[in-house]
């Protein structure tokens, strides 16, 4: 025979406290969804083209070959060193691509540094141009790749840059 005592204090549970259980549970499942899609959105339809290798961006603009004849070439507007906290005037140049939009991602390579997302948007001289920063990190010497993200009618195109970033010394 079950104990009644376990069965009254079933029922006597105040409904306000299944209710913000039921809420919590709803609005966890919610967030992992959100974040799973975010995720498999962005990173899993990017068809990934290498960079032209001995790139440096810090000495001038970047290409890579997308295929079919068409490239893109990224500059970070920076000679010399590049620095955490710096502005930095994106410019990204295509060729043989009709973008609907292009952004890039500074993520870090050897330490997650979280997404840091920069659109560009198209100037009138057939350039997409943005202004993107580097956080700050611990280490003396971080290093970062660059991805550019282009979005076309037939879906995206992406190829990443490796650079390092120098912390100024305290």
């Amino acid at each position: 025979m079950p104990d009644s005592s376990s069965h009254e204090a079933i029922i006597t549970r105040p409904p306000l406290l299944r209710l913000l259980v039921l809420f919590t549970l709803g609005t966890v499942a919610v967030a992992l969804w959100f974040l799973a899609s975010h995720l498999l959105r962005d990173a899993g339809q990017v068809h990934w083209y290498p960079e032209a290798p001995g790139c440096e961006l810090s000495a001038g603009p970047c290409l890579a070959e997308l295929g079919n004849e068409r490239r893109l070439a990224l500059d970070l507007g920076v000679r010399g060193e590049i620095r955490a906290l710096q502005r930095l005037p994106l410019e990204v140049d295509l060729d043989g691509v009709d973008a609907q939009r292009v952004v890039v991602d500074f993520v870090g390579r050897d330490m997650d540094m979280g997404l840091h997302r920069y659109p560009l948007t198209l100037g009138e001289d057939g350039r997409y141009h943005g202004e993107g920063q580097i956080p700050i990190c611990t280490d003396v010497v971080m290093p970062w790749r660059a991805r550019v993200i282009v979005e076309t009618a037939d879906g995206k195109l992406g190829s990443g840059f490796d650079f390092d970033v120098e912390r100024d010394a305290p």
